[in-house]
This record gives structure tokens, sequence and C-alpha cells, in this order.
């Protein structure tokens, strides 16, 4: 028997799919909201969506535990403001003028903008401009997960002299790491330059600077044929980079007691890139000119896929001070290829007949004895010829 409804009841009015969707499920009767869009709110790059309730709708107020809250974002929110909408990074550079070094430590970014993808997984890349970008790029470990990474880790440029601190900038880029999202690379989350010209030689300084946009210009078309070079450099960094072939770091040492010279190559730095992945396979040659046979001529181990390579090997010229004086060391770098002839990278030669810091270096050494003198030395990209 159906059962009767009492009387003065009045069925519900339907509610249509469309009203059933928009309907504010808080404890109390159904009622729908005047304003969809607040529950679905426009996309923008680089920002979380945040759900917030409308003005026109009391606070909901817990009951036995069961109405649900919406929760902030617990890490701290970046300003409107344009200046601060990519987050900031914070590090400390130290130009180390006695070693000749420059040391970057990468501490911390705050308030990252990641992409819709949600948290991010992020490392610090460093470049110095104007020159090669892989010669000089260098770059941190990755932390996972967070929109405040800390870092700590210090990136370190040998053969850095004051001459490079006058004319370089330092680029810090803030990277999302694509390999541990299996995706191609993305483009940095911000970047920002420091003129290294304005840094006090053995004085660190801390620096907290608000990221900005990636710089896209266009490179010289006279440059299209260098490689390694990078695509969004800036017109006045890039004319200068092709001309840098790298830098060497020698030792000398006139050795009494075994009556000779000794020659240590312990590291290049900025190497110019000579294989089409945008790196090289160094290694040293050494030839006393003009001594015949092989006692003259050494070369080092070969370093595979690296602009920046470290050799700490040594090589002794046996002679005395009168006869060494007369004669001429030529080093020169070299990028080794399998079947195919070696390219030449660049060279630096030594000898009475030198100026600057070469003829300085080779007259130091050979004035004292057992003092082993360490320089750095710019590379010359026309091989040296000469005579039998």
């Amino acid at each position: 028997m159906a059962a009767t409804a009492p009387e003065g009841w009045r069925r519900p009015p339907r509610v249509s799919m469309q009203e059933h969707m928009a309907i504010d499920v808080s404890p109390g009767p159904i009622r729908p909201i005047r304003l969809i869009s607040d529950y679905f709110p426009h996309f923008y790059p680089f920002a979380e969506p945040v759900l917030r309730t409308p003005d026109w709708l009391p606070a909901a107020t817990p009951a036995n535990g069961s109405t649900p809250q919406l929760q902030r974002d617990p890490e701290p929110e970046a300003d409107s403001d344009d200046s601060t909408a990519l987050g900031t990074l914070e590090f400390t550079l130290l130009f180390d003028a006695d070693n000749s070094a420059l040391h970057c430590t990468a501490h911390r970014a705050k308030g990252l903008k990641p992409p819709a993808s949600g948290s991010v997984d992020t490392y610090v890349k460093a470049n110095l401009l104007p020159g090669p970008s892989k010669a000089s790029q260098l770059r941190t470990h990755t932390v996972r997960g967070t929109r405040g990474p800390v870092w700590e880790e210090t990136l370190t440029y040998h053969g850095f002299t004051r001459q490079d601190a006058g004319r370089k900038t330092l680029r810090l880029c803030v990277c999302e790491d694509p390999r541990l999202r299996r995706r191609r690379q993305a483009p940095p989350l911000g970047e920002l330059r420091v003129p290294l010209k304005k840094l006090v030689p053995n004085r660190a300084r801390s620096f907290d600077i608000c990221l900005e946009k990636r710089r896209l210009t266009k490179r010289p078309k006279s440059l299209d044929s260098a490689r390694g070079m990078s695509l969004y450099e800036e017109e006045v960094e890039a004319e200068v980079a092709g001309e840098e072939r790298g830098r060497i770091l020698l030792s000398l040492c006139y050795s009494s007691q075994r009556g000779g010279l000794l020659v240590g190559v312990l590291r290049c730095a900025h190497l110019a890139p000579m294989d089409a992945n945008g790196y090289s396979d160094p290694f040293v040659r050494l030839f006393l000119h003009p001594n015949l046979g092989k006692k003259s001529k050494y070369k080092t181990s070969v370093r595979r896929k690296t602009l920046n390579p470290e050799f700490n090997e040594e090589f002794f010229y046996a002679g005395p001070r009168e006869e060494l004086a007369k004669k001429t060391l030529l080093v020169s770098v070299w990028d080794y290829d399998l079947g195919t002839a070696d390219d030449f990278i660049g060279g630096v030669q030594l000898s009475s007949q030198a100026s600057g810091e070469r003829l300085h270096h080779w007259r130091e050494c050979l004035g004292r004895s057992d003092c082993r003198l360490e320089l750095w030395h710019p590379l010359d990209g026309v091989a040296p010829q000469l005579g039998n």
C-alpha cells in the first residue's frame, strides 16, 4: 500500500545538473552559488590556483568537525609587484685574487613561481659573460619539490683574473631539472646578472636579488659558426666571446738537485669547444725548442668531454740555466679526435723573447732555484710557427 504524504507537504523543486554542480555543500539548506567563477578562477601562468570563499557567503563555523576548511599555502606568498613576481635568490661572491679564482655560493631561493605542474625540482646554473656558454657553465645539485630550495653549494671559476673582474658579468639562472620530470629543457624560472667589477678582491659580498625574466636577444650573424655559444646572450657580450680560446695554469721550477727545469701542467679553464656536442677532449703538448729527440717532447693524458680539465702532471727538461735561457718552451692544447687529426685549441710560448707575464714567468723561474712559480696564461688562437 503506497504511503500517503502528510498534509501540507509539497514536493521539493527539481535541481538541474548545472545547478547541482555549483551548490554549497556546507551544512544547512541547499543554496546555489551566485558566482560560479569564484570556484573556477582564471588561469595565470606561474601561479598556483587558490580557492577563495565569496565575499557574500558567511564564514563557515565548524560543526562536529565535519566542515571542510580551505588551507592556505604554508609558504609565504610573493608580492604582486612585477619586481618580486619570480622570487628572489640569495648568494655570496668572493674574488680570491691570490689564487685567481671566483667563488659563488648559492644559498637559497624564496617565493619561486613554478609552472602549472605545481612543485618544482630546481638548481642554479652560472655563466660568465662574455664567453662560450658551456665553457663557463657551472651548476649546483637539484633540490626537489619546494618553492624555497636551499642549496648551500659553492661554484668555483679557476683562472679568474683582475682583468676578468673588470669586464665580465656573472649570470645566475634558477632552472627546473627536466630529467626528473621526463620532459624537454624548460626555460629558466628566472635569472639575474651581476657586474663583477663591483667586487673587492679577497672580500666576500652577499646578495639578495629579485629574479627577472630571461633576456632573448638574437646573436650576430658573424658568430653563427661559433660552437658552444649561448643563443640568448646580449649582442655586446656575444661580439667579444669568439675571441677567447681559454687559459692554462703552468708551474715552473728550476731544480738545483736534478739540474733542470720542472714544468707542471696543472689545469685549463674556459677552453673553446671543438666537438659537435659543445665540449672537447683536451690534452696538452710540451716542446722545448730547439732541442731534438723524444726528450724534448711530452704530452699529458686526455681528459674526456670537458672544457675545464685538471691534469696535475709534471715533466722534466735537463740542462743548465744558461742553455735553458736561450730556448723556447712551447705549450699547446689540443682536442683529441679518434681516427682524424687532432684539433688545435690554443697555445702559449715562454722564452726570453716573450713579453708581459710570459717573459716575467720565464725569467723568474730561471733566476731562482727550487722555487715553484704558478701563473695563468691566456691561450693564443694561432698555432706558432717555429723554424728548424
